[in-house]
């Protein structure tokens, strides 16, 4: 999967550009606030419909302009396509796939797929579980179109049973009447997310084995588990229907907890993902390096697994990465990603000395200037 051209007009402080991209390494440099991420921004909002940065998607229009255009022309194994979205301050953004209108975001994901990597990611380890629920949905949601629908209802009704549970602390007529019909669906929803993210981990499980060992010199074994609110029923997750069966009893058994509280407390919205190295939790005792290690070990796994499940890499963002590695990851990361098509910032060419024939992209205040080549 290649990203042959990108056209931006008033995306944060792209005016107007259009740039293309090498099928091989593609470098964009500038020093900071320059528009650098920007354009990884843009490409990812393609992919996923989402931003990485912003809660809110009239944040990504330029100041001074009142909608915002992405036109993005990519290539897979069967054919060249182009999906372009418009953004405004006073309506819904507008996406069309090869000049075609689209009216559900989850028809487009999947179409162009990509793994990112930022500096936030290099914290999935030690940061709150949100993060690498966050991994899984993401990297299913592109292999898998019914995963993001199941997780689209998931989320409405969780959002929709928590309101009823505050309000049930003033008044329990709206809940006692439909708290059976929001747990049904909760339960049958996150049971299918659960399965899937399950499976998921366990064949990334080998991967990020594979990729740590090689970092390390095999000295020693991470090892990744999901983890379920319930923990001592996670080999349920496998038996979608005993899944569903098990998280319907614990959302309507324990209705008076979860009233004090306000909040749900059991589904697949309160799952992890265990990891250890060599039997010890990671989150608690692995050091900075070790971290680092396992969340590049982790991203490449996502790219390996989306390879052997679609036929071909995804598009590879990384969002100012190198600087954070030290020599050895870096060296390691320059080698993984020959004959993958990665588009990565930096603010100076040097911590890309290792990147031959990489395609420069020279930014400066949300524009770009292009074909030179690092070697050159």
């Amino acid at each position: 999967m290649i990203c042959n051209k990108i056209e931006v007009s008033g995306f944060r402080n792209i005016d107007c550009a259009t740039v293309e991209f090498s099928p091989s390494v593609n470098i964009l440099i500038g020093n900071n606030a320059q528009g650098k991420t920007n354009l990884l921004e843009a490409i990812y909002f393609i992919t996923l419909g989402k931003s990485f940065r912003s809660a809110t998607e009239t944040e990504m229009i330029g100041f001074e302009r009142e909608f915002a255009s992405v036109s993005l022309d990519f290539s897979d194994a069967v054919r060249d396509q182009n999906i372009s979205v418009s953004i405004f301050r006073d309506k819904r953004k507008k996406f069309e796939q090869n000049g075609v209108k689209i009216f559900k975001m989850s028809d487009v994901v999947g179409e162009l797929r990509a793994v990112l990597f930022c500096p936030e990611h290099l914290s999935i380890i030690k940061d709150g579980p949100s993060l690498r629920r966050g991994f899984l949905d993401v990297a299913i949601s592109q292999l898998r179109p019914s995963y993001l629908h199941s997780l689209q209802k998931y989320n409405k009704f969780l959002k929709q049973r928590n309101k009823l549970l505050k309000d049930a602390q003033e008044d329990r007529t709206s809940f006692d009447q439909t708290v059976e019909f929001w747990s049904a669906g909760l339960a049958a929803e996150g049971a299918r997310l659960a399965r899937m993210r399950k499976k998921y981990t366990e064949i990334a499980d080998g991967y990020v084995k594979k990729y740590f060992s090689e970092m390390t010199g095999g000295a020693e074994l991470p090892q990744l588990k999901y983890a379920g609110s319930a923990k001592q029923d996670i080999e349920l997750y496998e038996d979608e229907k005993a899944t569903e069966a098990r998280f319907y009893e614990l959302l309507t058994s324990n209705l008076e907890r979860e009233i004090a509280v306000g909040s749900t407390l059991w589904g697949a919205h309160k799952d992890d993902i265990d990891i250890s190295i060599n039997g010890r939790e990671a989150r608690v005792y692995c050091s900075q390096g070790q971290q680092r290690s396992l969340a590049l070990s982790m991203k490449l796994a996502e790219g390996e697994i989306c390879k052997n499940d679609c036929g071909e890499y995804p598009v590879f963002l990384f969002d100012d990465v190198f600087s954070e590695l030290d020599s050895l990851r870096r060296a390691y990361l320059i080698n993984e990603i020959k004959g993958k098509q990665v588009i990565m910032t930096g603010c100076e060419t040097g911590i890309f000395e290792q990147a031959q024939n990489a395609n420069i992209i020279s930014v400066e205040n949300g524009k770009y200037f292009q074909n030179r080549s690092k070697d050159e």
